[in-house]
């Protein structure tokens, strides 16, 4: 994946398209509090496996805020989107495997596994994680996400899958961790 970053500067944000921030206060036990937060949509994850290759596709992207906190900003994640249209939550995830990576699948075999919270601390915001399997008969273009999307589709094998989960050099989050503990546990276990 080409990455050159050039002029990255933070600056304060006025009016989000897809965040605020907010300052809080409330009385907890008597105590009077405090608390800076981030108000962000809840969002849906995919595991997608598929079934010819016996790997795990996944998306490799550069993330700003993982670039603010050192590093080159790339992290590898399950196909995932915010939730903002007033669709099903399987049609929302159905939309963007197909605009990330390509693929076209049935609603009907999305599999949820459960939904988790992230950024307690900041957000609060919620993610539903979906499992889906696919084939090369279902692949309908390469992915790389809509105009503004720069990315990158790759295919991890199930072999390299736990060696990748611990490797501290590749940036990734906890929810994949979770969706690959989940596979392991029911699928290799």
């Amino acid at each position: 994946m080409k990455n050159i970053i050039e002029n990255f500067k933070l600056h304060p944000l006025k009016e989000g398209k897809f965040i605020k921030t907010a300052f809080v206060t409330y009385r907890q036990n008597g105590v009077e509090k405090t608390w800076e937060l981030v108000e962000a949509h809840d969002s849906v994850a995919i595991l997608i496996y598929h079934i010819e290759k016996e790997s795990f596709i996944l998306v490799k992207q550069f993330r700003p805020p993982v670039y603010n906190r050192g590093g080159d900003g790339i992290t590898v994640e399950m196909c995932a989107g915010i939730i903002d249209k007033n669709i099903s939550l399987e049609q929302i995830a159905k939309e963007e495997i197909e605009e990330e990576c390509g693929y076209s699948v049935p609603l009907d075999s999305l599999q949820r596994i459960t939904k988790v919270l992230s950024a307690v601390g900041t957000s609060g915001s919620s993610q539903v994680i979906y499992y889906v399997e696919v084939d090369e008969s279902m692949r309908v273009s390469d992915g790389g996400g809509i105009e503004t999307e720069e990315i990158e589709v790759i295919e991890l094998p199930v072999s390299e899958a736990k060696t990748f989960m611990y490797d501290e050099s590749i940036g990734k989050t906890v929810g994949l961790m979770f969706a690959f503990m989940w596979w392991f546990d029911k699928y290799d276990g």
